[in-house]
């Protein structure tokens, strides 16, 4: 029997990100399994499921009014019709399971789902569950609910975050493949890095304290990686033009080389940067993006508690925070060895997307094909395990 499984979710990369590592996995465990993911035709999933060689299939973006409109009237039909559109793909496609991570579209699937008897598998990235997943949640079984974050309140399993082999399998102790990645970057083998990130979108007052800096950078001794966004790093690399030491890039493909190349990492605490630098072991500085509903900061909240990183408000990161704490820390091999100590204590799970695609065999009341995975799938753990270079 073939595994015929909808993957509901998309909009950002923070939902599209996990949702792809988990469809990866389920299709290396079998190349056959019948996968099709639910998106709009708005959404970053447009371009990156396609990419990925996944089918999309799409429904309306039917968000919920947030004031009083003509849409708060039209709202109770579209939303009708979105989920019947999902009940007529999951009869149509044959589903055996539902898997959502949230965003618009899963609310529908999850709604569908239940509709048709189709059992329902949950992620959830970020530390305060959005309403989509809480209502998934509230319609399956608490095992088959997985979370990034300790203390999410869902009933659930602490599984966390999906994500690219290729960060798995980073090792932060290997000093060949930091000297590599600093070369592939056009970074100094030898000098302190500091790598500054805002994500795909970039942080505009990340950088504006950045170009302030300047002299103090380039007196500290300190290399820097900035990645500003697309399209946002201009200013930066006239401020930057009289320090050969200072690299501004719009983007990094593959960020794994850019955790690999840091001493310490500046960014914001989107689900998957925490994640990824947990699973790394990268010293960080966590600066919190100041909207929405505070999801940011508690993302964070357990990494920074174990002592693996740091977190400054945003009104707090200013020239001044630059050249009092950040610059020093990335002087300090002492205290960011002891960060990178608590991150590994802190032991934040790997192999996220391994565990979410057995929840859905079990949800589907399939055997897993049980499919080995090999040396270009292996974690850094894997790898020491297998070829007797295990590290205490």
């Amino acid at each position: 029997m073939t595994l015929s499984v909808l993957l509901a979710g998309g909009g950002t990369a923070g939902h599209v990100s996990p949702l792809l590592a988990i469809a990866d996995d389920i299709r290396f465990q079998d190349p056959d399994a019948r996968i099709v993911v639910l998106g709009t035709s708005e959404g970053l999933e447009t371009r990156l499921v396609p990419e990925a060689g996944f089918e999309l299939a799409t429904i309306p973006k039917v968000p919920m009014p947030r004031r009083v409109s003509g849409d708060v009237l039209r709202f109770p039909g579209r939303f009708r019709g979105a989920v019947r559109s999902v009940v007529d793909l999951l009869r149509e496609r044959e589903v055996d399971v539902v898997l959502g991570v949230g965003g618009y579209v899963s609310t529908p699937a999850y709604l569908a789902a239940r509709r048709t008897g189709t059992p329902i598998v949950v992620h959830e990235a970020n530390a305060r569950p959005g309403m989509a997943n809480r209502v998934g949640a509230r319609l399956t079984r608490p095992d088959l609910v997985g979370y990034a974050f300790p203390g999410t309140p869902l009933k659930g399993h602490h599984v966390g975050m999906p994500m690219r082999t290729q960060i798995e399998a980073v090792d932060y102790d290997e000093d060949a493949q930091r000297a590599e990645a600093r070369r592939s970057l056009g970074l100094d083998d030898d000098l302190p890095t500091l790598v500054v990130t805002g994500g795909s979108l970039g942080a505009q007052s990340i950088n504006e304290a950045m170009a302030e800096t300047m002299t103090a950078t380039a007196q500290s001794g300190v290399q820097v990686l900035h990645i500003t966004g697309a399209g946002k790093g201009e200013e930066l690399r006239e401020a930057a033009a009289d320090n050969p030491r200072y690299h501004v890039r719009d983007y990094v493909d593959g960020m794994e080389s850019a955790y690999l190349a840091a001493d310490l990492v500046v960014c914001r605490s989107g689900a998957g940067t925490v994640a990824e630098i947990s699973v790394v072991w990268v010293p960080s500085v966590f600066v919190p993006l100041p909207i929405g509903n505070g999801e940011q900061r508690l993302n964070a909240a357990a990494h920074v508690a174990a002592g693996a990183a740091l977190m400054i408000d945003n009104a707090d990161f200013t020239p001044a925070c630059l050249e009092e704490t950040i610059l020093p820390l990335v002087g300090d091999p002492d205290r960011l060895a002891g960060m990178r100590e608590a991150a590994r204590r802190e032991g934040f799970p790997g192999t996220a997307a391994r565990t979410m695609t057995r929840m859905v065999y079990d949800a589907a009341g399939m055997m897993h094909p049980g499919r080995e995975y090999g040396p270009e799938r292996w974690t850094k753990h894997e790898r020491f395990y297998r070829t007797g270079e295990e590290r205490a």
